[in-house]
């Protein structure tokens, strides 16, 4: 035993040194080779996000509705293409229905805001002046130096520029006519998906024979969970902004806040993405409150009961009771990966898609670190 360990080349010190190195460049290589792919997907989303957006929706939408298809076909036997029309028209109607219902008063407190808009800000202009005389005129002067400067630099480029420009517009035109088909497209991919039960991740086990069976095994565990996490969280993120919606414009009106109905049911939906409409809303409600006619300290109060009230109705009882604890992130985790995610991937794809992704990753890692990179008890009892 002496001669074989005096033959190697290395001492015990030594070969402790080289498996750290050797250990060391491998994790470097894993983190580059990681950061290379999430590079090139970053790419290949910012590019193809016209694309990637309608699909991705209709998709989240089938795997929402694909259970009441399901219970229309078992409850009315009916086909599943019937069934899927007959989802269509419901929602259709009971679209139709809402707007008809809601629709004036939203739009009515919509031109009230645009109205009421220069009142609002005259309002707040008479408050600072009263307050802080001289912070208006200093920030006065020095905006309106800055639009004098931009304005005759504009004027001088304006014939050089003015072809760009054409083409610019041109270019938005498109751009909101490809928005316009995209948006109207989602019907179509959505009947396509509603119109098979197949599972996506069905017969991904025989496209990876290249892999090991339990390598190929873990991938398609880590699929699956994807997508129970992505139905779960999205089929009860809607529900839940829509009814903090309809309580938020409750609230607002009872308690006499201008446009209430309309940043309520606004601010609901932005609450698809987590903690977005509430950030939002007190930036938006709390200067109305105060500024508008009959407003003061005491509005602002009662909006922040209402606020509040909101928020701990989601917090004790509805996302324990619709979503349970299907991601299991911490409040800060959660705002953390909205920033990342909307961020890594440029816009608000990355935003609405961050819980999701932020659990999956977390999944991912706890079965790595439990089936790869932890030793197994025998070796460690040896």
């Amino acid at each position: 035993m002496s001669a074989h360990g005096e033959g190697f080349l290395l001492g015990p010190v030594q070969r402790k040194i080289v498996a750290a190195a050797l250990s060391f460049l491998a994790v470097i290589l894993i983190v580059s080779l990681a950061l290379l792919v999430f590079f090139i997907l970053q790419r290949v989303v910012s590019f193809f996000s016209g694309v990637i957006w309608p699909l991705a929706v209709a998709g989240i939408l089938a795997l929402i509705l694909r259970p009441l298809v399901k219970w229309l076909e078992r409850v009315f036997k009916l086909s599943r293409n019937v069934s899927i029309i007959v989802l269509y028209a419901f929602v259709l109607l009971a679209g139709c229905g809402l707007l008809a219902l809601v629709a004036p008063a939203v739009i009515s407190q919509v031109t009230d805001f645009v109205n009421d808009a220069p009142t609002l800000l005259n309002n707040a202009r008479e408050f600072l002046q009263a307050r802080y005389p001289g912070l208006l005129d200093n920030l006065r002067l020095e905006w309106f130096r800055e639009y004098f400067d931009t304005l005759l630099e504009g004027l001088k480029q304006m014939a050089a520029f003015s072809m760009p420009v054409i083409r610019e517009a041109g270019v938005w035109v498109f751009g909101l006519f490809g928005a316009t088909a995209a948006v109207a497209i989602i019907p179509i991919y959505l009947f396509y998906f509603l119109q098979t039960d197949r599972d996506p991740t069905h017969d991904l086990g025989q496209e990876l024979v290249f892999l090991s069976p339990q390598i190929r095994q873990d991938l398609l565990f880590l699929m699956r969970e994807f997508a129970t996490i992505l139905v779960a969280f999205f089929r009860g993120q809607l529900l839940i902004g829509l009814i903090m919606g309809i309580l938020l414009a409750t609230g607002f009106t009872l308690v006499g806040l201008k446009f209430g109905l309309m940043l309520g049911l606004l601010i609901g939906i932005l609450n698809i993405i987590p903690y977005l409409g509430t950030i939002l809303g007190l930036a938006t409600v709390l200067p109305i409150a105060f500024f508008q006619p009959e407003g003061g300290w005491i509005l602002v109060a009662l909006a922040l009961v209402v606020f509040f009230a909101v928020q701990v109705i989601e917090g004790y009882l509805l996302t324990p009771k619709i979503m349970g604890k299907q991601t299991g992130l911490h409040p800060l985790a959660v705002i953390i990966s909205i920033f990342f995610w909307g961020t890594a991937l440029k816009g608000l794809l990355g935003m609405v898609l961050a819980i999701p992704l932020t659990a999956f990753f977390i999944i991912a890692w706890r079965l790595l670190k439990r089936k790869y990179l932890t030793q197994p008890q025998e070796a460690q009892t040896v």
